[in-house]
């Protein structure tokens, strides 16, 4: 079994030593890096996704997946930058002002950025001056807000519509999740789109940005 054979069960296992030291082979023999994550990468974390839907993975196992993950992107992303691949899109994403829990946004941003996406994680805690700026500054093309708290929500609708105010929201797609969030919350404050788990977000971030 050659090294890239290995990857799979080393992404599913959430060996982040493992697959660095198998990417980095695969670099050094001179393969191609975006071949390497669109065919050897990508296709794991989308198995890894749907086993998540179906309850076979659950969240300590897909946070080490989306952490293994990391590891090999760290490898393969400078090469990208250098050889002028574009990135699927470019997302900042955070939870909302006044929620301190990250668990299921770290999960959404792995996965993201497993997904190709170039992501900006701005943390906890995060206000509308914050993704205003990364908008202006990092060029983003959507936004993703998170929220675990009932008493949280609603800032996900400030965001929204101080984005509006500052002239900024036709330059973003927006997306929505956390535990209270619904499909018709997020219609009702105007978002481009709601998932309820980390493997949906990335479908519909890549549908948004297409």
């Amino acid at each position: 079994m050659s090294n890239l054979d290995q990857m799979h069960d080393a992404l599913l296992a959430g060996d982040a030593n493992k697959v660095k030291e198998i990417v980095q082979s695969a670099l050094d023999a001179g393969m191609d890096p975006q071949q390497l994550l669109n065919e050897h990468m990508i296709p794991t974390l989308n198995e890894a996704g749907a086993k998540f839907e179906a309850n076979e993975l659950f969240v300590p196992e897909l946070l080490l997946i989306g952490r293994a993950m990391k590891g090999g992107l760290e490898l393969i992303r400078p090469l990208l930058a250098k050889s002028g691949a574009e990135p699927v899109g470019r997302v900042a994403i955070g939870t909302v002002k006044g929620d301190l829990h990250d668990i299921g946004k770290n999960l959404v941003a792995s996965m993201l950025e497993g997904g190709g996406f170039e992501v900006y994680d701005l943390g906890v805690d995060v206000d509308v001056a914050k993704f205003a700026a990364a908008i202006k500054e990092k060029k983003v093309n959507l936004i993703a807000l998170s929220a675990l708290l009932t008493t949280t929500m609603p800032y996900i609708k400030t965001v929204i519509e101080g984005l509006n105010q500052q002239g900024l929201r036709e330059k973003v797609k927006v997306i929505v999740g956390g535990a209270p969030v619904t499909q018709d919350f997020a219609d009702e404050i105007g978002a481009d789109g709601y998932s309820d788990n980390a493997n949906g977000a990335v479908n519909i971030a890549r549908k948004l940005v297409a």
